[in-house]
């Protein structure tokens, strides 16, 4: 029998036919394109045979380098079908990040995007020659191949390759797909770490075949009917499980291809599913609070009674299972067509059903008001080692503020020692590929994967997480603190983009503040400061102290140890390139620290000028 991942396209272009299974557009103002099931699982024959004819055997890796299209889709699982690996490389990737994770996972075929992915991968081929059979390019458009390029392909050309196999090459493939076993590796994801180098983690069939049985179990609401935007990368561990739940569901996908177009393209979509990370939602709060603060007094309490009444039916009722009392649930219904639809609308979801969202924390705040109107954001936890979730919000009885209670199946404890979560069952990595001493350290000696997260379980048995272990600091005074705790509160305000607090060993708590700036611009003019420019901004003490109350209204009720005291304002936003962020944006603090030494210095200095 073959595995889960194999059968579902075919099994389901035989259920759905004609029906729509992913919708694509390459360019802005280009035009939506869809495509049925019958025709994806044509595409993905055609993609497994031209694998064959390629030279690939079972047990080889591809490796995938693009920004989203649907092409990662048949590629994946047309490499699926000859029981051979994906490893996803993010788009933007350096080169010494690509030539580790393609080097490290032993690829030998690349795929990439396009022009801007092309260099990536022929010049490690170049360094290594023998390692490459072939680098496949996904778009042709504005591309011109290197002149001593001998072995890049268009894909075209690849499926000419499929089209034109012969009878033999279809039943290699469908031998393979039938020698298929649930340990087959399916994908090698590599972490993007916070610190050291990155490592490969193994996911199985048997991994993905576990987590597609459990969120087919929880996930009840969720129908072929429903559409999903696929925005966050593909090489994101919670887009792809969660794009292979949507296939799995017979969910069509819209795949996003430019992530700067999102706000445009989801006008155009309508999704009514879609997972995203918080910083997603982060800026949706962010633009909904301006507009609301721009109303007339009146306005202002209308929208703020329409919340107060979303609040009490959805959180105080409808979370706990009960009913709903008439004149209540008639109010709500009033707001709903008044206020709440017509900001469904202004986001681009009118018709919402739920949305994950995991990857870091999301302000309880935020999360509440969604909820309030109608916005069915359900918050989890989960890692790439976990195959995405580990825990999330319940259909009924969640608890805001905690990241949901555990998959079913899924044993989950806290180390008593230093809080970190730990975590056993059949979606968790075997391992990290050709890495005994990652493996080593990784778990316990009775089976669980140490996270690297610190949580603990309320009463009700929801986890809350603290902060990740190595994270956590101590001041000079001897206080711990949870940096991501206020990165994650800071968000929730219009003038800030990006966090990194500081704090290890200093007497006082202090953060790196990449302000919004086209915010901070515009309340700069009102202001009367002339100077708008980025790097004039960040040096002006008035806006520098503007800046600073906004985060004092943030942490009125933060202990006093754990307050920030102090801020520098940045005239750039942190890099992927440099190193201080990862690919899923999470702040790299030993290459802040260092980067940035100057600055932290400054904030701790007697030269301060706000004190």
């Amino acid at each position: 029998m073959a595995n889960r991942l194999v059968e579902i396209i075919p099994q389901n272009a035989e259920r759905f036919g004609d029906k729509e299974a992913y919708r694509f557009c390459w360019r802005k103002d280009g035009e939506w394109l869809s495509t049925s099931w019958k025709e994806f699982a044509l595409q993905v024959e055609v993609a497994a045979k031209a694998f064959v004819e390629l030279g690939l055997i079972e047990k080889d890796r591809i490796a995938i380098c693009s920004p989203n299209t649907p092409q990662i889709l048949i590629s994946e699982f047309g490499a699926f079908k000859n029981r051979l690996a994906a490893i996803p490389v993010y788009s933007s990737s350096s080169q010494a990040q690509f030539d580790f994770v393609v080097g490290d996972g032993g690829a030998s075929v690349l795929f990439v995007g396009d022009k801007h992915q092309y260099p990536l991968a022929y010049n490690f081929w170049k360094r290594n020659p023998e390692k490459i059979k072939k680098i496949i390019i996904y778009k042709m458009e504005g591309l011109d191949l290197e002149k001593d390029d001998t072995v890049s392909i268009f894909w075209d050309d690849f499926v000419r390759l499929g089209m034109s196999a012969s009878e033999e090459t279809a039943r290699e493939v469908e031998r393979r797909m039938n020698n298929g076993l649930p340990d087959d590796m399916a994908t090698l994801i590599y972490t993007s770490g916070t610190t050291g180098e990155p490592k490969g983690v193994v996911i199985n069939h048997s991994n993905y075949d576990a987590c597609m049985d459990k969120h087919l179990e929880l996930l009840t609401a969720i129908n072929d009917d429903d559409l999903s935007m696929a925005f966050l990368p593909m090489s994101h561990i919670l887009e792809k499980a969660w794009s292979f739940f949507c296939l799995t569901k017979g969910v069509a996908i819209a795949v996003n291809y430019d992530p700067r177009m999102i706000q445009e393209n989801i006008h155009d979509i309508k999704p009514n599913i879609m997972c995203a990370v918080p910083r997603f939602w982060e800026k949706v709060y962010a633009g909904v609070k301006e507009k609301i603060a721009a109303m007339s007094p009146m306005q202002r309490m209308m929208v703020n009674r329409a919340i107060a009444i979303g609040k009490k039916r959805n959180i105080g009722y409808v979370r706990r299972g009960k009913r709903v009392p008439v004149l209540l649930e008639k109010e709500y219904q009033f707001w709903d067509s008044r206020i709440f639809s017509k900001l469904k609308a202004a986001i681009g979801i009118p018709n919402p059903n739920f949305f994950p969202t995991a990857g870091a924390p999301l302000s309880d705040r935020i999360c509440e008001f969604f909820r309030s109107v109608g916005i069915d954001i359900i918050v989890g936890y989960g890692l790439s080692e976990t195959t995405a979730t580990v825990t999330f919000f319940p259909e009924k009885d969640y608890e805001i503020g905690t990241v949901g209670v555990p998959l079913p199946g899924i044993k989950v404890k806290i180390d008593p020692e230093n809080d970190e979560i730990l975590v056993k069952g059949p979606t968790v990595t075997p391992g990290y590929y050709n890495n005994p001493k990652a493996n080593e350290e990784a778990f316990t000696e009775d089976g669980y994967f140490r996270t690297g997260d610190a949580g603990y379980f309320t009463k009700e048995g929801a986890l809350v997480l603290t902060e990740r272990v190595k994270d956590l600091f101590k001041t000079s005074n001897g206080k711990y603190v949870a940096p991501q705790m206020m990165e994650s509160r800071l968000a929730e305000n219009k003038y800030i983009d990006e966090v990194a607090v500081i704090g290890d060993r200093r007497k006082f708590v202090t953060a790196l503040i990449v302000p919004n700036f086209p915010q901070l611009k515009r309340w700069a003019e009102k202001e009367g400061i002339e100077e708008v420019d980025t790097d004039h901004l960040v040096k002006n003490t008035k806006v520098l102290a503007f800046v600073m109350s906004e985060i004092d209204k943030l942490q009125k009720d933060v202990a006093g140890y754990e307050r920030i005291k102090r801020i520098c304002l940045l005239p750039h936003h942190f890099a992927i390139m440099h190193g201080e962020v990862t690919n899923t944006m999470k702040v790299r603090r030993p290459v802040v620290a260092k980067r940035y030494a100057d600055e932290i210095e400054w904030m701790y200095s007697d030269e301060y000028p706000l004190k």
